[in-house]
């Protein structure tokens, strides 16, 4: 008769190798990637891999912002969830652990099974778990107990939901993971929906501070999908944009979005009054902004000659060429 820890192997390996059981769920389809993909084991013994110290300092400081953006979170988050035997994580995009929360009594254990900064938590190192998986799929995700693909890890309920930032693009994932017995479905529930919560906080925290010079818009208000924000510079042009407002308005995944006035994605034209000059300006900055800089192609679209729109660029200091139409 098999022990729980070998059917657990042996379950695992028939799911994966299945023809058809991928394609019916997300939980066998990253069991499958863990085998088929990453050449992994389920039962494999060996201990999670960690970077070097070198390597996680590297890392901790190329995301620093959003480290320290995030702290002020993991302390609340842990003084809801962390009695003995919890932990709340924060992993970069990689899946590398950068920052943790847990209670000293948990330290020693909680550090050999790799709920520690520097360990490696991607699925490529570690096959199916909370942070690797839901960075993988880029959704919230609950791995709970035997779920995990490694048999090594079926003590641990892991509770996790992805960050992205203020470019749209995954940074990172919020976990909460538990090693207690009583550690229930049921409340697994409530926790997803707290770790998610202050997910969203974290993203809009960091699209606000990343574009602090700009008018912050929220065109969805709350919604489940995380905040719905555009910013906008003083000549109403978009210049950035929440994960959530790009898929509704098609302004791309992640990564620079090409600038659009404001007035064109939400279809309004109800600008504030502004002075002469400003409006001028405004005017100029939007019509280079819609002809993609060409000063020719603006200029005949406002009706003016080439030479003026050069004397009112220069009155103005608008430069086509610069990165940020705005600044002057």
């Amino acid at each position: 008769m098999l022990n729980s820890r070998e059917s657990h192997i042996e379950n695992v390996i028939s799911t994966a190798e299945s023809s058809k059981a991928a394609a019916l769920s997300r939980l066998a389809a990253s069991w499958t990637r863990s085998m088929a993909i990453h050449g992994l084991h389920p039962g494999e013994r060996r201990a999670p891999e960690r970077v070097d110290q070198a390597n996680l300092r590297e890392r901790q400081q190329r995301e620093e912002r959003f480290t320290d953006i995030a702290a002020p979170y993991l302390d609340h988050l842990f003084g809801l969830v962390g009695q003995p035997g919890c932990c709340v994580l924060l992993s970069d995009a990689q899946g590398v652990i950068l920052d943790q929360r847990i209670n000293t009594a948990d330290s020693d254990q909680f550090r050999e099974w790799g709920l520690w900064k520097g360990t490696d938590w991607s699925e490529k190192a570690e096959g199916t778990n909370g942070i690797g998986t839901c960075l993988v799929e880029a959704k919230q995700t609950v791995i709970h107990l035997e779920q995990h693909f490694y048999a090594r890890n079926t003590g641990m309920s892991c509770i996790d939901a992805p960050i992205f930032g203020p470019d749209g693009s995954l940074i990172g994932a919020l976990d909460v993971s538990s090693a207690r017995h009583d550690h229930t479905e049921n409340l697994n529930v409530l926790v997803r929906a707290l770790v998610q919560q202050i997910a969203r906080q974290i993203e809009a925290d960091s699209f606000r501070t990343a574009y602090a010079k700009a008018r912050i818009l929220d065109v969805l208000g709350a919604s489940g999908g995380g905040a719905a924000f555009l910013a906008i510079d003083q000549d109403d042009v978009v210049v950035g944009a929440t994960r959530n407002a790009r898929h509704k308005y098609q302004l791309g995944g992640g990564g620079i979005i090409m600038p659009q006035l404001v007035s064109e994605i939400l279809d309004t034209d109800d600008r504030p009054q502004v002075s002469f000059e400003k409006a001028e300006r405004t005017t100029i900055v939007q019509a280079l902004t819609q002809h993609n800089r060409n000063v020719s192609e603006a200029a005949r679209a406002l009706e003016i000659g080439r030479a003026t729109m050069y004397r009112r660029m220069t009155k103005l200091a608008i430069d086509p060429k610069a990165d940020d139409l705005s600044i002057h």
